[in-house]
């Protein structure tokens, strides 16, 4: 799962707005006054080639849109989690601790979606791991549980003084998506699209077993 997060002055990036990696058309603001232009030399405005949205950035930092460099939800989330990423993701700059919060909700809606309570994160991680769950992906949602109850409880990590790790907190939703989702999403289709005769074949052989 490639992503660019945006830099100043980078020529190419996955644009904040669209999430496409594409190239990117940097222009100097100017005010008119006095009967001609002045530039105004701390901000700058890029220019999506895709989608043809700007950001703005002062003194080298993106202002607009507040999205924290944050890679965009995978689209195969269900509606109400990506609801959730998104709001986390405009408030990241703003407030960390209320963006981890937020994913910590996500990620309980997501073990609902994998068929648990939703009642208790931890014990929704432990059945999902008897029924197979990675390794890396049990590792991935217990950062999430871990560093989310830190945002709404009084712990051992300071989400104002960590800022990088509540961004890859973003990054950690979209692997377990892509893991847990996608993928099998993925396969399914293309089993889906083998002759019968063949499917036919495996299912004898498996029945076999």
């Amino acid at each position: 799962m490639s992503y660019t997060p945006p830099s100043f002055k980078s020529t190419s990036f996955n644009c904040p707005s669209c999430g496409a990696f594409a190239r990117q058309h940097w222009l100097t603001i100017c005010y008119s006054g006095g009967g001609g232009y002045t530039k105004i030399e701390d901000m700058k405005m890029s220019s999506c080639e895709h989608c043809k949205k700007s950001s703005f950035w002062f003194n080298e930092k993106m202002i607009i849109p507040e999205v924290g460099n944050v890679m965009m939800a995978n689209s195969d989330l269900p509606e109400d989690i990506i609801e959730d990423y998104n709001e986390a993701r405009s408030i990241l700059s703003k407030s960390p601790r209320g963006a981890s919060a937020l994913l910590r909700l996500a990620i309980q809606k997501l073990c609902i979606f994998l068929g648990e309570e939703g009642k208790n994160i931890n014990e929704d991680i432990a059945n999902l791991v008897k029924k197979g769950l990675p390794v890396k992906i049990q590792q991935s949602l217990d950062i999430l549980r871990v560093v989310g109850n830190n945002a709404v409880h009084p712990g051992q990590i300071d989400l104002k003084d960590n800022f990088e790790l509540c961004v890859a907190l973003f990054g950690l939703i979209n692997i377990i998506a892509d893991v847990m989702i996608s993928q099998p999403k993925h396969v399914e289709a293309l089993y889906g699209n083998l002759p019968q005769n063949l499917v036919d074949a495996i299912e004898k052989r498996d029945s076999k077993a």
